[in-house]
């Protein structure tokens, strides 16, 4: 069911996801909140990211992220 999905758009989801986790946990600690949404966001960047990282036969290294927003971001605009 999952099998076809590009592990570039998982990465690049997950990294995302993350950034958005970020503001969200900020907001909650000066609402004197728990970070609920954060948490939730965070999760799924991991789930996201450890998914891409397996689907991909050799992994991803530091060097690829660029070329993977590049490749997204491609397919999104084309």
């Amino acid at each position: 069911m999952f099998a076809d999905l590009d592990p570039d758009m998982l990465l690049v989801s997950g990294i995302v996801l993350l950034a958005l986790a970020l503001p969200a946990a900020i907001k909650a600690y000066a609402d004197s909140d728990a970070p609920r949404l954060s948490a939730v966001l965070v999760l799924a960047a991991g789930v996201a990211i450890l998914y891409a990282i397996s689907l991909q036969p050799d992994g991803f290294q530091l060097a690829d992220v660029p070329h993977a927003f590049v490749n997204v971001i491609g397919g999104i605009l084309h």
